[in-house]
């Protein structure tokens, strides 16, 4: 198989002006290209470590620790007030991973964190107003994420990184990477996981080929098909690049679906074309013309 040339300049005259630092495409489980505008190294991946977080989820769904059809209060419920109000109380783990959990306000925002005075990161979400009924309303919020992150360290007795270090990291090849911790020494789940762009492309692959890695299938074929189907429409987003949810993934056209971070890290999943396109960028006004740019000039040659 003859492998394609990308060619680039286009690419680079859309980010010219934006803080992009380097991206790796894969397709047919070949780099077809590895471009560094600013020499790689680890960073903040911000919102990708959702994906990441997600894929801890499948891992202790698959070992039974807990199910997405159980209630939040089933695992949190001495976490939460003595009399929850009725929302929270149909709160499921699916409505923590499908961002439709019914909160008045996004919690624990990258803004926010800083300033708070609370150590309880899980009593203060849990305290919060719950104003719509679970699942019917998509609201970009950190709350959900991180609570699933804290269930599955309660359940398996070790951090979140430990936790996926045997079960992803090292299968991988990827070294054990730091994370952002909360107050009380717990992994973030919602943000702060520090992996590089080629690390970034790798766990795209691994999704693009169904969990299986070196011909072990470490998680079922069914659990990617289920986690990166659009779930629920989000209130941000458009026709070019999505504008659905699914497990802490966002969908796009074509099939395609994206781990997505602040500051332009993307790593996009074009299962029809075989194909993986992970970008790190530090662009803090413009990052979604830097996803703009590879939906236009890059995808298309794929």
């Amino acid at each position: 198989m003859n492998m394609k040339n990308i060619e680039l300049r286009a690419f680079k005259e859309a980010v010219k002006d934006l803080g992009f630092r380097g991206m790796v495409v894969y397709q047919d489980g070949k780099e077809l290209l590895h471009y560094q505008a600013q020499p790689e190294e680890r960073q903040n991946q911000y919102s990708v470590t959702k994906s990441f977080t997600s894929t801890a989820v499948a891992f202790a769904v698959q070992e039974g620790l807990f199910a997405l059809d159980d209630y939040v209060l089933d695992h949190f419920r001495e976490d939460a007030p003595e009399n929850p109000s009725e929302n929270l109380k149909k709160m499921k783990l699916r409505h923590l991973i499908t961002m439709s959990m019914g909160f008045e306000n996004p919690m624990l925002m990258g803004a926010m964190r800083p300033k708070m005075v609370e150590k309880d990161w899980v009593k203060f979400v849990l305290r919060a107003d719950v104003v719509h009924e679970p699942g019917t309303r998509f609201q970009y919020n950190n709350a959900g994420p991180y609570l699933l992150g804290i269930l599955v360290q309660r359940k398996a007795g070790c951090s979140l990184i430990e936790y996926l270090s045997p079960r992803l990291f090292w299968p991988l090849g990827i070294p054990v990477p730091e994370s952002e911790k909360d107050p009380l020494g717990n992994t973030f789940g919602a943000g702060g996981l520090q992996i590089n762009v080629s690390e970034l492309a790798k766990f795209g692959q691994f999704y693009l080929q169904k969990g299986n890695w070196e011909g072990r299938q470490m998680l079922p074929e069914t659990w990617f098909e289920e986690a990166t189907a659009p779930k629920i429409e989000a209130d941000e987003g458009d026709e070019e690049i999505g504008h659905h949810y699914a497990y802490l993934f966002w969908t796009m056209p074509d099939g395609m679906y994206r781990a997505d971070g602040k500051n332009g890290q993307y790593c996009v999943v074009y299962p029809k074309k075989n194909a993986v396109v992970a970008v790190n960028s530090m662009e803090t006004k413009r990052e979604k013309d830097i996803l703009r740019a590879v939906v236009r000039t890059i995808l298309p040659q794929l």
